[in-house]
């Protein structure tokens, strides 16, 4: 149809830059396409951990602590198998990306749904979070920027948020696949917060910043024992 704009897939409006379009080529060409490590790529892990440095001042070794995902997707029902037991609940705000309530339920959790309301700017309130939480919450699902919404928190807000993830002992999975398309104010890594390094489970990607959202490259990037687990499962 003429005139539809579509608005159900995160699909960027442009394609990768020529350069690493050509470079893909020429992978393939010389017949790059056999098996890497587990964890991905050592020069791209170590690439990561140097754009998270630089960026959100956040440090990660990437031997230890930097996964190489199938997508953000992999990423998220990877760390949420490694982190829940049957029966512990996940805090989930809502309108959320499709797949998190059903990864939780795969993982054998109990997804426990906060509503974000347009009044307040789709944002997550510390308060809501706090009465969601009960003596089986294991963890906090966070994505800001938000799919679907676009909506955003800015570092305060976010830090009142890990004061109470700090205070319940709750591990958190901050998606921020969508940190490049902030377009007002800088984006802020949740983990870069004080306190929340050693409880986050960082989930980024390349598919909405690099316009490669066929090429399934994603990455997770926390604790080390996480990250372990999280590698044995991936592998």
């Amino acid at each position: 149809m003429e005139g539809v704009i579509k608005l159900g897939v995160g699909e960027p409006d442009f394609a990768p830059p020529w350069h690493v379009r050509e470079t893909i080529i020429d992978s393939l060409s010389r017949g790059r396409t056999s098996y890497t490590s587990n964890a991905g790529l050592w020069e791209l892990r170590r690439l990561i951990g140097d754009h998270l440095l630089s960026n959100y001042g956040v440090q990660y070794d990437p031997a230890k602590e930097i996964l190489v995902t199938v997508g953000v997707s992999e990423g998220l029902d990877v760390a949420l198998r490694c982190l829940l037991d049957p029966g512990d609940e996940a805090i989930v705000h809502q309108p959320c990306f499709v797949s998190y309530l059903a990864c939780v339920d795969l993982a054998g959790g109990r997804p426990v749904v906060v509503v974000t309301r347009e009044e307040e700017d789709f944002r997550l309130s510390p308060a809501a979070v706090t009465a969601a939480i009960t003596e089986r919450s294991k963890l906090l699902l966070l994505n800001y920027p938000n799919n679907p919404t676009g909506a955003t928190m800015s570092a305060d807000e976010l830090a009142e948020i890990a004061e109470v993830a700090r205070a319940h002992d709750l591990c958190v999975i901050s998606d921020e696949i969508y940190s490049a398309l902030t377009y007002q104010g800088k984006h802020c890594c949740f983990a870069s917060l004080p306190g929340m390094r050693e409880r986050t489970v960082l989930l980024n990607g390349f598919s909405k910043s690099h316009a490669m959202t066929g090429l399934r490259i994603g990455y997770a990037a926390g604790p080390a024992e996480i990250i372990e687990a999280m590698t044995k499962v991936h592998s």
